[in-house]
C-alpha cells in the first residue's frame, strides 16, 4: 500500500511538470504543422506528432534530452510510471524573391506533456494515459509574405497556448489490438507519412493538406472526441479505423481549453490499410510503408462555389515509402516517397493532390543521422472555386489565365548535431503562390531554417 501511495504521489508530480510554457517562457514560436495560408482562404490547422518526425535515428552517444535527468527524478518517475516529455521547434525563414513581400518571420512551438503507464499506477495492465499542452507563437511567412496555400513553415498558425491531448491508450491481445479513447488528434492516427519531416513545408510533414482542407479531417495540434482502433491482421499489415468528432469551433482560441465546447456538426468515419515490408528485425527484406484510406464526413457543409449545401464530404488517399538502396546494415541509404488524394469538386477546396522526392538518410562520413530531402508538392484548386471568382470578380477576367493549382519545391538538410538537436537549413521555391487566392504573384524563394530541441 505505501509502495502504491509513493507511486501515486511521483505520477501527480509528473503531471505538474508537464504543464505548457507560456510566451513569456519562451518568445518565438510558431512550429508544427500547423496550416497556415492568406487570408483569403481558411482552413484548418494540421500538424504531425513530434514523436515521428525523424525517419533517422539519432547519434548513439551522448544524452538523449537536454535538460537531462533532472538528478534522478526523471528516472524515478518513469520508474513509477510517468514518462515525462518536452519539445522545441522554430522556424526562421526569409522571403527573398516574389511573393507579396519581402521579408523574414519566425514561428516557434513549445510542446510539453506526460504519459501515465496505468500498469505501474493503478495495476491495469497495458493502459496508458496521455495529457499534452502545445504553445504557438510567431508570424507566418506564407501568411504574411508570400501569400501561399502550402505553408512553407509546418509550424505556422494558431498562435496560442491550447489542450491538445487527454486520452487513454489500451493494449489488448499482446499488442494485436490498440484502442485509443478521448480528446486527441485524429492525425496522430491516420494518414501521416513519418519520413515527410525530413522537410519544413506542412504540404510534406506530416499529412496531405487536402484531407483538412476538404473535410473534418484534423491533425495535431487541434484536439477533437474520437475512438480510434489500431489491430494489426498480420506483423506487417495494420488495419486503422475509427469515429471522430466534427466541431470547427474547436479551431478558436477561445476554446483552446475548453473541448466541451458546443458546435458538433457530424462525425468522421475513416478506414486505413497499411502494408509495412521489411518491418521483422534482421529482414533483408528494405523497409517501407504503403498506405491506403478513405475517410467520410457526416456533416452538412456549403457547398465549394455556392449554390447550396452537401452532406457527405469523403476523401481517398494513397502514401508509400520505401527505399530503395540501403548502405551496410544500418539507417544509411535512400528512399523515395509519393503521395495522392483526390476529392469531389462539390466539397474539396483541394481536388487533387500531388507530392513525390527522395531522402538520403546518411550524408558524409561519420554523419550516419544526417538527412537531406527533395520533394515536390502540387494541389489542385477546385475548379467550381476559379469559376466563381470569375464570375464574381469587380473585374471579370478569364477562367483560363487564373493558375490551376500551386506547387512547392523544397530541399532540406538535417543536420543531427546530438541526440536532442536538429539543425535543418532548408530551400523553397514555391511555383504559383497566389493559386489559392484567385490573383497573380509572382513565384516566391523562401530560405530558411528550423532548429528541432528535446527537453
Amino acid at each position: 500500500m505505501a509502495q502504491r501511495i509513493h507511486t501515486l504521489t511521483l505520477a501527480a508530480g509528473g503531471l505538474a511538470l508537464a504543464q505548457p510554457f507560456t510566451a513569456t517562457a519562451v518568445r518565438a514560436e510558431e512550429t508544427e504543422a500547423g496550416e497556415e495560408q492568406p487570408a483569403p482562404v481558411s482552413a484548418p490547422i494540421v500538424a504531425v506528432p513530434a514523436a515521428t518526425t525523424q525517419p533517422a535515428a539519432p547519434p548513439a552517444n551522448g544524452r538523449d534530452t537536454l535538460t537531462g535527468d533532472w538528478g534522478g527524478l526523471r528516472t524515478s518517475l518513469k520508474h513509477a510510471g510517468v514518462t515525462v516529455r518536452g519539445d522545441y521547434v522554430s522556424e526562421t525563414f526569409s522571403a527573398v524573391d516574389g511573393g507579396q513581400r519581402r521579408g523574414t518571420s519566425y514561428v516557434h512551438q513549445v510542446r510539453l506533456g506526460a504519459d501515465f503507464d496505468m500498469d505501474r499506477i493503478a495495476g491495469i495492465e497495458g493502459g496508458i494515459v496521455h495529457v499534452t499542452f502545445n504553445d504557438r507563437r510567431g508570424v507566418g511567412i506564407s501568411s504574411d509574405f508570400v501569400g501561399n496555400r502550402l505553408p512553407i513553415q509546418e509550424a505556422a498558425g494558431g498562435y496560442y497556448a491550447r489542450l491538445t491531448e487527454a486520452s487513454w491508450e489500451q493494449n489488448l491481445m499482446g499488442g494485436k489490438l490498440n484502442l485509443r479513447l478521448g480528446y486527441f488528434a485524429m492525425g496522430n492516427d491516420l494518414g501521416g507519412m513519418p519520413i515527410g519531416c525530413t522537410f519544413v513545408n506542412a504540404a510534406f510533414c506530416a499529412h496531405p493538406l487536402s484531407m483538412s482542407g476538404d473535410s473534418g479531417w484534423y491533425n495535431y495540434p487541434n484536439a477533437r472526441w474520437g475512438a480510434a482502433v489500431r489491430y494489426k491482421l498480420r506483423h506487417d499489415v495494420i488495419l486503422r479505423t475509427g469515429v471522430y468528432q466534427v466541431n470547427p469551433r474547436l479551431n478558436d482560441e477561445d476554446n483552446a481549453w475548453d473541448p466541451f465546447a458546443g458546435g458538433t456538426i457530424g462525425v468522421v468515419l475513416p478506414v486505413e490499410v497499411e502494408y509495412d515490408p521489411g518491418v521483422r528485425k534482421g529482414s533483408r527484406v528494405l523497409p517501407g510503408h504503403y498506405k491506403i484510406g478513405f475517410y467520410y464526413d457526416t456533416s452538412r457543409v456549403t457547398k465549394q462555389g455556392g449554390g447550396g449545401t452537401v452532406t457527405g464530404r469523403h476523401g481517398f488517399y494513397i502514401l508509400a515509402d520505401q527505399m530503395i538502396w540501403r548502405e551496410g546494415t544500418g539507417n544509411r541509404g535512400l528512399s523515395l516517397f509519393g503521395q495522392f488524394t483526390a476529392n469531389p469538386q462539390v466539397s474539396g477546396q483541394i481536388t487533387r493532390w500531388y507530392a513525390g522526392g527522395l531522402v538520403k538518410t546518411g550524408t558524409f562520413k561519420g554523419r550516419d543521422a544526417d538527412s537531406i530531402g527533395l520533394g515536390v508538392t502540387h494541389a489542385v484548386v477546385d475548379p467550381r472555386l476559379r469559376r466563381l471568382h470569375v464570375d464574381t470578380a469587380p473585374i471579370p477576367g478569364s477562367y483560363a489565365s487564373l493558375p490551376a493549382g500551386e506547387t512547392a519545391i523544397e530541399l532540406s538538410y538535417g543536420f543531427q548535431a546530438n541526440r536532442w538537436l536538429l539543425i535543418r537549413p532548408d530551400v523553397q521555391y514555391i511555383v504559383e503562390p497566389g493559386a489559392f487566392s484567385f490573383r497573380s504573384t509572382p513565384n516566391a524563394l523562401a530560405l530558411g531554417f528550423q532548429v528541432r530541441m528535446t527537453f
